[in-house]
């Protein structure tokens, strides 16, 4: 068995890290709590520290001033289930057949994310840790795709893409609300619940090494807002702009309404006094919806253009990483598996083969920014789209057309650099290429094919057709 450190060098070709980035085990005494707080649907603008004009997130802007905010930080893709995906295996989610959003109970039980022995939960329980998942889970229904198989020790939270925060059913209607394996009914907002659950898992579990991962489902639709219980419109359905019955407002009082979670979570940590000792992450798992402010950045969720996948992160850990620094590093979400793991001293198995970097040591000031190449990959709503991020510039194949941008300082990608930088086009196109191919043999030597969101397909070799919940 290998730690994460030692898994560098391998993955060296395909994250664009340095081994030197890479962290010191810590002693079993000192080995940190972790909480990973994601949000749903959030924009790039959406909190106070990342410019939000309308939307009060002390909080959350708090652990920036206690810690470091990413300026370049990336979603694994578009769409919540395979950013979940990214982040359980550490690994890109094509390897996996998990590319868009997974379908509902009535129409995709058979889709999901099989459990290996190698997700980051199961490492951390086997290294000790205490595990929990409470909220959005979206990886499958059935007992090998759950929460529990994938080593959660703990799981309170659903299972679909979205639920009416108050009655907790999904987009058929259907009751949708966990503890655990079983079925449980429990009235409240559900954001509300998660952050009461959160809170519980972290009190009953003060006197060893925790892991709580907090999947809020805020801002996701249904735009239910928070004190006036409500039946969400069409069993939950996304209502558009031309409905015009959700307002911006609404979302603000249910993002203000997630922060408090977030500061209930922080007041619980210093009350048992493991603030200090505990790895606090902030992030969300694709870009904004419409109701959102994702700018600078242009387009949205559902795009691989920056406002579909560049989304915030914040990282705070207490006498490690100096509080109040902006860091340029580029990151994608799976880099917190590897960070987590690290920090955690976890044995990682070389099978696990881990893609993204720790990037721990850079945040803390002791490596120094590293350039990267990442890609991605969607089809989402019958819409091909395809990246790579090398350095600061970004090729974009959107349907037939091709972008070069200059990320660094072109956000909005504004200014189209194809026709300057022919050669560069060249060589990203041909890493994107590669990177297909392997991702796609992978998959196939798995038994799996892709699901795609609203052309059917399959998901963790199992799946059957059917529309995603996004």
């Amino acid at each position: 068995m290998l730690t994460v450190a030692g898994l560098a060098v391998a993955a060296a070709w395909m994250a664009g890290v340095e081994p030197r980035a890479q962290s010191q085990v810590p002693s079993p005494a000192g080995r940190p709590n972790v909480v990973l707080i994601i949000t749903d649907d959030v924009g790039y603008g959406d909190i106070g520290s990342y410019g939000a004009p309308d939307i009060k997130t002390p909080n959350i802007d708090g652990l920036a001033r206690g810690g470091v905010r990413l300026t370049d930080f990336y979603a694994n893709a578009t769409l919540c289930s395979p950013t979940r995906a990214g982040l359980v295996t550490g690994r890109y989610q094509q390897r996996f057949a998990i590319e868009a959003a997974l379908g509902g109970v009535s129409t995709a039980e058979e889709q999901g994310l099989p459990a290996s022995g190698r997700s980051l939960p199961q490492l951390l329980k086997t290294s000790g840790y205490a595990t929990a998942l409470v909220g959005k889970w979206h990886l499958g229904y059935k007992p090998e795709f759950s929460p529990n198989a994938h080593g959660y020790d703990y799981f309170f939270g659903f299972k679909s893409g979205y639920i009416d925060y108050y009655q907790h059913t999904d987009g058929a209607g259907l009751p949708d609300l966990f503890e655990n394996a079983a079925p449980v009914q429990q009235a409240g907002y559900m954001t509300d619940l998660i952050t009461t659950k959160t809170v519980r898992f972290i009190e009953q579990n003060a006197g060893k090494p925790l892991f709580a991962e907090v999947a809020y489902n805020a801002g996701h639709w249904p735009y239910q807002v928070p004190d006036k219980p409500s039946v969400a419109i069409g069993n939950a359905r996304h209502l558009m702009p031309h409905d015009a019955t959700s307002t911006r407002g609404d979302y603000v009082a249910m993002m203000e309404r997630a922060d408090q979670g977030v500061g209930e979570i922080l007041r619980t940590l210093d009350r048992l006094n493991l603030a200090r000792n505990t790895i606090v992450i902030f992030t969300n798992d694709n870009g904004g919806e419409w109701l959102s402010r994702n700018a600078p950045l242009f387009n949205r969720k559902w795009t691989l253009w920056e406002g579909g996948i560049r989304v915030p992160a914040i990282v705070r850990w207490p006498g490690r990483i100096p509080a109040g620094r902006v860091s340029p590093q580029v990151g994608i979400t799976m880099d917190f598996t590897a960070s987590i793991l690290a920090a955690a001293g976890a044995a990682v198995p070389p099978d696990a083969r881990l893609e993204g970097m720790n990037i721990f040591p850079i945040l803390e000031g002791r490596a120094p920014v590293v350039e990267r190449t990442l890609f991605w990959r969607t089809a989402a709503g019958n819409h091909n789209q395809k990246a790579v991020r090398r350095g600061d510039y970004k090729l974009l194949i959107d349907a037939n057309h091709e972008f070069v941008f200059d990320v660094r300082r072109d956000l909005g990608e504004r200014t189209d650099l194809a026709a300057q930088r022919q050669e560069l086009a060249r060589t990203l196109q041909q890493q994107l290429a590669a990177w297909e191919a392997d991702v796609d043999a992978e998959a196939r030597a798995n038994g799996t094919t892709s699901f795609n969101a609203g052309r059917g397909g399959r998901a963790g070799g199992r799946g059957g057709p059917g529309r995603g919940q996004p």
